[in-house]
């Protein structure tokens, strides 16, 4: 059973010190490790953390991946080639490896990589899958091994509350879901923004949720990159999906999305305030959009599903062809 205590003890065991930690997986489980990634740079003081797909980091290795560095991984099948190498690089370095799969048995399940099996299914919850795991362990990393930190009992009343949140969430969303796909279902190409902890659900919503699962041209971007370039294609024919985050970055969400309000008509906001993250404490809130906005990004792929008849589980590539 996952106890992010008992996973920080193991690591600390025989470790003077933590002082790189690596983000790696490809693809949908890349995206699941960004907000601890984020979590890391902004919060620690004495780590060095880096957000990488495994192929890279396999081909590339960070020179300082050591003894003194943790590399946390994800293959959500758990026999992601690329992964599965740099689980075993890890290994090699001496470093400590922590290996997120859903699947028993599979490539990424060794003693040797420290692999924690979560669950997949409707009803499990979002503090027992990865976005939530990882920061779960990084909270008690940084509480047993830096002592300005502070935000450990923050960030533990927030771990608590966010499945009853995004509960919640799901029950008043769903009909804004539902009229998104039957006005949007056949545009051509639409853009999603966030920005901070969550930027990386707009680039999964982008990838997973619309290219992969329905073959949509899209775009994802950061909010604060949107006026450095992109918004010269805001007109009456954009259509945007805005991940408007609680905490920090808010407000520069909400300077995109006072624009795109100014020169286009066609806009939805996915408002993390407004479905329920308010009630998460202002210090660490922030790391807190992602798990809410990832449920949201399934809730209208499925909105979609629905409205073009495109399975969300077809592929003409993916599983079907070598590559």
């Amino acid at each position: 059973m996952f106890n992010a205590k008992v996973i920080v003890k193991d690591i600390l065991k025989g470790r003077k010190e933590v002082k790189d930690i690596f983000f790696v997986a490809c693809g949908g489980s890349l995206v699941d490790l960004y907000n601890g990634y984020f979590f890391v740079t902004r919060e620690s003081k004495a780590k060095h953390a880096m957000w990488i797909n495994a192929g890279e980091f396999v081909t590339i290795p960070p020179a300082s991946l050591d003894e003194n560095s943790v590399v946390i991984l994800c293959s959500h099948s758990g026999n992601t080639k690329e992964t599965v190498k740099a689980a075993e690089l890890a290994v090699e370095r001496g470093a400590y490896p922590i290996v997120f799969t859903n699947v028993k048995e599979s490539k990424c399940d060794r003693e040797d990589f420290h692999t924690v099996i979560y669950e997949w299914k409707n009803e499990t919850n979002a503090r027992e899958k990865p976005v939530c795991m990882t920061i779960d362990i990084l909270n008690e990393l940084l509480h047993e091994t830096e002592k300005e930190y502070t935000m450990y009992q923050e960030m533990e009343d927030g771990l608590k509350k966010i499945d009853g949140i995004i509960r919640q969430a799901l029950k008043d969303g769903q009909n804004s879901a539902w009229l998104f796909a039957d006005k949007y279902g056949t545009h051509e190409f639409p853009y999603i923004m966030s920005s901070g902890a969550s930027y990386a659900q707009a680039y999964g919503f982008a990838i997973c949720s619309l290219q992969e699962m329905q073959w949509m041209n899209c775009c994802y971007l950061n909010s604060t990159e949107y006026f450095h370039g992109p918004f010269e294609l805001t007109g009456d024919k954009s259509l945007f999906i805005i991940l408007l985050g609680a905490g920090k970055q808010r407000k520069l969400d909400l300077r995109a999305l006072n624009f795109i309000k100014k020169y286009s008509r066609d806009y939805e906001i996915i408002d993390a305030e407004k479905y329920g993250l308010k009630e998460i404490s202002a210090c660490c809130v922030d790391y807190f959009n992602a798990p809410l906005f990832y449920e949201f990004s399934v809730l209208y792929r499925d909105a979609l599903d629905n409205v073009r008849k495109h399975p969300t589980s077809m592929r003409r590539y993916m599983g079907v062809v070598e590559y």
